[in-house]
């Protein structure tokens, strides 16, 4: 047992995709993830990364909205579509810092899990809420 984990700390033994193109943030969120038990992938490329979502072996899916050759919305409905992924079962929750108009907001959401505005969550807040919805 770690000393440094609290009694009946829950250990997730959860696989989570990071699709992530800022490294620095991607890191954070793999190191904190990996800190709480998690087992996580870091992918920068948007086509990479909706390859990897569709092998569907993993229970968490964070999909950044601005990464390379793929946008994250083009993902989401990628991973939703049912012709083009028959079999999914991993929570989708998008990271952005971007604003987004309302209803633009809100059709992400619809197709989402979860929707995180990345500079207004730490890494720990992160991980209390991957561990709440997981």
């Amino acid at each position: 047992m770690d000393p440094k984990e609290p009694v009946g700390a829950k250990q997730p033994h959860k696989k989570v995709l990071c699709i992530e193109d800022e490294h620095f943030i991607g890191e954070l969120y793999q190191r904190a993830l990996g800190n709480a038990g998690y087992d996580t992938i870091l992918e920068v490329d948007g086509v990479k990364g909706l390859q990897l979502a569709q092998t569907d072996e993993f229970d968490i899916i964070l999909l950044d909205l601005m990464v390379p050759n793929l946008t994250g919305i083009e993902i989401l409905r990628a991973l939703r579509d049912p012709t083009k992924t028959p079999h999914l079962k991993a929570k989708i929750i998008i990271t952005t810092n971007l604003e987004q108009r309302e209803d633009v907001k809100e059709d992400i959401e619809k197709q989402a899990d979860g929707y995180i505005v990345k500079a207004e969550m730490t890494p720990k807040e992160l991980v209390e809420f991957l561990t709440n919805i997981a």
